[in-house]
């Protein structure tokens, strides 16, 4: 059985005032090639499949439209969870009706889990489908005060599905939140970025889902499981072994993902519950991109570079002293630029205000350049110090009146 693993669609998404629907519609359209192309039996979608509970009318157009090509134009089945920033409730109304056609949706958390039994030749692979729940929510369906944390609600999810586990067919879980092969080392350090000791890739699209590293959940928890289709990190990468992984979203939500590839990771399942897994990028409609320089100098290379000119744009600008409207004449030549910076050039020490040994036997200009040099932007030019001298000497003129 060929699988294609997807998460973190996030329709109706804006990025810095710049709606996303048209990129989007881009990016599922070259999906829909690649499942074509591919020809996979399922694609999963492993939450956040829009981007607010309540999304946009042009969201949900766009997402009918898509479902409806995957699956009744290219007869592939759907199994899709909700995610955290997705309504549960919305996402699940009409899904057993939706299932006829192959459209499987985990909106909200049941008593049983949601299990999609599928079955090609004579390959059996169940789908195990966690939709995304507070922990609180969980912890009040079971009835078990033991549960704090997003740890303790999957541990308590799991040991239910392994009741009436069958571990000779192919058993997959899709499921959202942070999954890390170091939990313990993460919630022991002192380290205020847990994520970070808990070595997780994350992006500043992200939203957070808790607090003090209580969101955090042992990969080891899905020991019993083939492969692990998440979400929620937008970052594709694995967790430990091959069959843990994030497909990571489709498009790129924020400058701190410029590095990133991506697209989607498809498995293929064979004899004896091996599985052959890899990844496909997919191209957007357009780029994420830093530059950084002079105005002058960006906004010279963007006249020889029609083709990259509409990317979404962050800009760092070198230039000393004040500029007249930076932002309208880098807009001229990059009409999609979302945000615009200056260099810093210098960091301020602890005692950056404070004046410097030996200060009472430096002169007012000495001292000034001290101060120029911790706090300044560029070099302390000669036509500079003019200035400032001229300026010192008016100052202790009307001192001495």
């Amino acid at each position: 059985m060929k699988i294609i693993h997807t998460g973190d669609w996030h329709i109706g998404k804006i990025v810095n005032e710049f709606s996303m629907i048209e990129d989007q519609k881009y990016v599922l359209n070259k999906l829909i090639e690649l499942i074509k192309k591919e020809k996979p039996d399922v694609l999963i979608i492993a939450g956040d499949i829009y981007d607010r509970s309540i999304p946009p009318v042009e969201a949900v157009e766009l997402l009918n439209e898509t479902l409806k090509r995957i699956l009744i134009e290219n007869k592939v089945k759907i199994v899709a969870i909700s995610g955290n920033h997705d309504s549960g409730e919305r996402l699940a109304f009409g899904s057993e009706i939706l299932e006829r056609e192959g459209l499987y949706i985990a909106g909200v958390l049941e008593e049983d889990i949601k299990v999609v039994n599928l079955k090609d030749k004579n390959e059996e692979v169940n789908f195990y489908l966690i939709p995304y729940v507070d922990p609180a929510v969980i912890r009040k369906r079971y009835n078990d005060s033991n549960i704090r944390s997003h740890n303790d609600a999957m541990k308590a999810i799991i040991s239910r599905i392994e009741e009436k586990f069958n571990r000779d067919s192919t058993n997959i879980i899709v499921a959202h939140g942070y999954v890390t092969g170091k939990r313990e080392e993460a919630i022991n350090s002192e380290d205020e970025d847990k994520y970070k000791i808990a070595e997780i890739q994350t992006s500043d699209s992200e939203r957070p889902l808790s607090i003090g590293g209580t969101d955090l959940i042992d990969g080891e928890v899905f020991k019993s499981f083939d492969y692990v289709a998440l979400g929620h990190l937008h970052g594709r990468q694995k967790v430990g072994r091959e069959g843990i992984r994030y497909s990571g979203s489709l498009l790129k939500y924020s400058f701190s993902e410029v590095n990133h590839k991506k697209g989607v990771t498809i498995i293929e399942t064979k004899e004896n519950k091996k599985l052959i897994i890899r990844q496909e990028e997919i191209k957007p409609l357009r780029e994420m991109r830093i530059i950084k320089g002079p105005i002058e100098e960006l906004i010279k290379v963007a006249k020889n570079e029609d083709s990259t000119c509409e990317d979404y744009i962050q800009a760092i600008l070198t230039d000393e002293g004040e500029l007249l409207d930076p932002i309208g004449k880098l807009r001229s030549v990059y009409p999609n630029i979302m945000l615009l910076k200056r260099e810093e050039r210098k960091s301020i020490g602890e005692s950056a205000t404070a004046a410097s040994e030996g200060y009472r036997n430096k002169s007012e200009i000495d001292l000034f350049k001290e101060y120029y040099d911790s706090l300044g932007d560029g070099e302390f030019t000669k036509e500079k110090e003019t200035i400032i001298k001229d300026v010192i000497n008016e100052v202790l003129r009307k001192e001495e009146f």
